[in-house]
């Protein structure tokens, strides 16, 4: 019964700081905006600066669009635990009698939902533009769909190292990049392996276990890199 309660209490938990996260994000569109405009952009403008020659197009679009999500994800974390810290909402957070890991996969939750998963929705159609076939295409979502929330745990553990910084955005970079590699290789590698009629499946499968890690131990690093920038 006791392990009832508990359970019902951190649902609770989780569901109240999704909510609350979703909430602000909407209210604060602007910074939601940007990183879609960035991400748009960047695709949209490649062509214009390589060459509009569709079978070039189509070798290099995974490549493309997945740097371009990378640095747009990027780009939205800065603000990612900034806007609690300023207003003492993240010293709340840590004395909270709830399991700080908890409320972290709620906020990096709701922030993909409110970036990555955007980003990932708006690739088919980038994909198409950049000549990628429907099935092209298709495993490009797929990729984004399993590799955007690993970018987004990995970036927030830059954010939350960074947190009590003015020019934070630089140094989320510098230690975030290296993470990123892995996901930035096998998510353009199944898509690639896909435009040649290969199997794809492995590379597919390798990100999808490297969400199940980053959902299972990213929290704590968050919490505890929390934890010191704000003793600190």
């Amino acid at each position: 019964m006791g392990q009832e309660v508990e359970s019902l209490s951190l649902s609770r938990a989780f569901m109240a700081t999704l909510k609350r996260e979703l909430k602000i994000a909407n209210r604060q569109r602007s910074e939601l905006v940007s990183p879609l405009f960035f991400f748009i952009m960047v695709v949209s403008l490649f062509p214009l600066g390589v060459s509009p020659e569709p079978a070039l197009l189509k070798s290099i679009a995974p490549g493309v669009i997945w740097i371009a999500a990378l640095l747009a994800t990027m780009m939205a974390a800065d603000v990612l635990f900034k806007h609690d810290f300023e207003d003492g909402t993240l010293e709340q957070l840590l004395l909270s009698p709830q399991p700080l890991f908890i409320l972290v996969i709620a906020k990096v939750i709701s922030h993909w939902l409110t970036t990555g998963l955007l980003l990932t929705l708006l690739s088919p159609l980038l994909a198409a533009m950049l000549y990628l076939g429907t099935e092209q295409g298709g495993v490009l979502l797929l990729s984004l769909l399993l590799g955007t929330p690993v970018l987004c745990f990995i970036n927030a553990i830059g954010a939350a190292l960074t947190v009590g910084l003015r020019k934070g955005g630089i140094l989320i970079t510098l230690i975030t990049l290296p993470l990123h590699i892995p996901i930035l290789i096998f998510g353009t590698g199944c898509v690639q392996a896909s435009i040649y009629s290969m199997p794809y499946q492995g590379q597919l499968a390798i990100l999808a276990a490297m969400l199940v890690l980053a959902i299972t131990l990213a929290p704590f690093a968050i919490g505890a890199a929390l934890r010191i920038s704000v003793s600190g």
